[in-house]
Parts: structure tokens; C-alpha cells; sequence
């Protein structure tokens, strides 16, 4: 690909699209033309770009007609599905945020700091993960690489951010003492055990995800692992605990070593002065951060971490905007 490239966003107007246009200012990728896609009514409002005003356009069947060479897709699956084979066929990368085709085969599912050679088996469209799965991969890949993961026990503290604007506004909502208008109960004071449907197992969509997912990633379709997720009353970052299970034996120092070292990782693991990572503390930058890292003394080569990210940025547009990078840089 050539090193200036044509970028488009589709949902340039959202929570996530204005994101990746906010990642985007902040770092260098060499971006020839800008477009911006919305809605109907968006279209028409403008965004500043590096000293630029770029005005959002609709978002019709014809837009990638011209020359577009990656497109980052900040919108719902039903969307991503109807755009994202007319882009490819006419030979735009599509970097999806939604679920729509991370589960399909034949398409990179992509952590950079941990598959970005993925990126380029693409047949133009490269999926992002889901939000919990991209912190939780960061943290994961590097343990797995020295010590063989045999079991992941996930247990998420998901801000309502994940809901994206509506999410927020029903916190601010609840807090008032209104009525919800996008979740089942106030969240407010409370925590909600469901997040996305709930399927025939009885296990929700959105651990569904992180299940499947965490083994497309790591190339792992025997891995055991399941998933607990639950919608917290905090605006901006997701929270997880991870209980691991390694085939090889570990030394804690060792483990904490190894992800001091980590790309994209930064560790805060001293809890006795009341130093590891909480989501107010993290919100608005794009790593991940891990603490509470101990031993699991209940069973064999066990662990627990804790593991912090912003989910609006790391998992989501930053993410996007990294595969974006490996994919224009090669």
C-alpha cells in the first residue's frame, strides 16, 4: 500500500467514529485525503483535521466509488454487512468495529500487539474484537507465549460507555433518580449481570464473544474458557478479572517481568500502597494496565490479574487505528 493513504471513517459522528478521528489528530499515519460518513442528519457538520475542515458526508451505497483505500466502520453490525462487501470489492480495506464478521472465517480478527500478522491474510474487510476481548488479549498473549494457557476464567466490570451516548445519558439518568430508557433496571447504584441477549446456554452475547474470540486470536480452538460480564454504573473503562491457567509451572516475579515488558502493556501491581489501575484513573489513554497480579494458591500454575483499559479507546477506535497503521506500514 502506498505510504500516504486515502481513510475513511463510516459513523465518523459517534461515540467510537469521533474517537478514531480524535486517535487519528494524535498520531502519524500518513493520511492523504480524509472522508467522513454519517447519517442523513450528520451529514453536513464539520470536524477540524490537523488545521483542516473536513465535512461529513451521507453515507450512501456509491460512497466508495472513489479512491478510499481503508475504511474504519464505527457502526452496527446491520450497516457493516450492507457496506462492507461493496467496499471491499471495490477495493477499500474495511477495519470493522462492529461484531458483524469477527466470527466468519476467512477474515482476521486483530489484537496488533498480539496477531498483527493477521492483518495481512485480508480479502479486504480486518475485524476488531470486542472491547473486553482486545484488553484482555493484550494482557494474555505474552503470558501464553511463556507459559502455555490451558484455562481463562473472565469476570468483567464494564463501564456503560459500552452502551455508547445512550449508555451514558441513562447513567446520568438513573443518578437523578429517572427512569431507564436503555437498560432493564437503573444502573445507577447497581451492577446488571446481562449485557447483549441471552442464548440457549444461558450465557449472554457479549460472553459469547470473549469466548470465541479469545481463541480466534490466539489461534487456540481448544483453549477452555469462559466469561461472567456485567454492566457497572462507571462511564468510560472496562475492568476484568482474569483467572489463568498455565500448562507449565511460573514464578510470580517472572510473570510480572514479562508484562513490564509487554508492548502496550503498563503495570501497576502494588496494592499494599494502593497502587493498580482503576477505569477514572485510566480513562482517555490507550493502554492497558495490569494489576492485583497474585497466585491463584486453589489450583495448580493459577493466576489472577486485574486488567484496566479505556474501552472507548483501546477497545475500539485506537485498536482500529493501530491495524490501520501495521496495515499502511506493512
Amino acid at each position: 500500500m502506498s505510504k500516504k493513504v486515502n481513510l475513511g471513517i463510516l459513523g465518523a459522528c459517534g461515540m467510537v467514529g469521533s474517537t478514531m478521528l480524535q486517535v487519528l489528530r494524535e498520531r502519524d499515519l500518513p493520511i492523504g485525503e480524509l472522508y467522513l460518513f454519517d447519517v442523513a442528519a450528520a451529514a453536513g457538520k464539520t470536524f477540524d483535521y490537523k488545521g483542516k475542515t473536513i465535512t461529513v458526508e451521507e453515507s450512501t451505497l456509491d460512497i466508495f466509488d472513489r479512491d478510499i483505500d481503508v475504511c474504519l466502520f464505527a457502526v452496527d453490525s446491520p450497516i457493516s454487512q450492507k457496506y462492507a462487501p461493496i467496499a471491499a470489492e471495490k477495493g477499500c480495506v474495511v477495519i470493522d468495529n462492529s461484531s458483524a464478521f469477527r466470527m466468519t472465517d476467512g477474515i482476521p480478527l486483530v489484537v496488533p500487539e498480539v496477531n498483527g500478522d493477521d492483518i495481512f491474510t485480508n480479502n479486504g474487510i480486518i475485524a476488531n474484537p470486542n472491547c473486553n476481548t482486545i484488553q484482555a488479549m493484550v494482557a494474555l498473549f505474552p503470558l501464553h507465549k511463556a507459559f502455555n494457557i490451558k484455562r481463562v476464567i473472565y469476570s468483567t466490570y464494564q463501564s456503560v460507555a459500552g452502551a455508547g451516548v445512550a449508555g451514558i445519558a441513562d447513567l446520568q439518568r438513573t443518578i437523578k433518580g429517572e427512569a431507564p430508557q436503555c437498560f432493564p433496571y437503573p444502573i445507577a447504584g447497581n451492577v446488571i449481570p446481562r449485557i447483549d441477549t441471552v442464548g440457549e446456554n444461558g450465557y449472554t452475547g457479549e460472553e459469547t464473544k470473549m469466548i470465541e474470540e479469545t481463541k480466534k486470536i490466539l489461534h487456540a480452538p481448544d483453549m477452555k474458557v469462559t466469561a461472567t460480564t456485567v454492566r457497572v454504573p462507571v462511564e468510560i473503562g472496562h475492568s476484568e478479572t482474569i483467572n489463568i491457567t498455565f500448562e507449565k509451572p511460573y514464578e510470580l516475579d517472572e510473570v510480572v517481568k514479562i508484562l513490564e515488558n509487554a508492548p502496550g502493556i503498563v503495570v501497576q501491581n502494588d496494592a499494599k500502597n494502593e497502587v493498580y489501575p482503576t477505569p477514572l484513573k485510566i480513562a482517555g489513554t490507550d493502554e492497558v494496565y495490569v494489576g492485583r497480579i497474585r497466585r491463584d494458591f486453589s489450583a495448580e500454575n493459577s493466576l489472577n490479574i486485574w486488567v484496566v483499559a479505556d474501552n472507548v479507546r483501546k477497545g475500539a477506535a485506537t485498536n482500529a487505528v493501530q491495524i490501520a497503521e501495521r496495515l499502511v506500514r506493512g
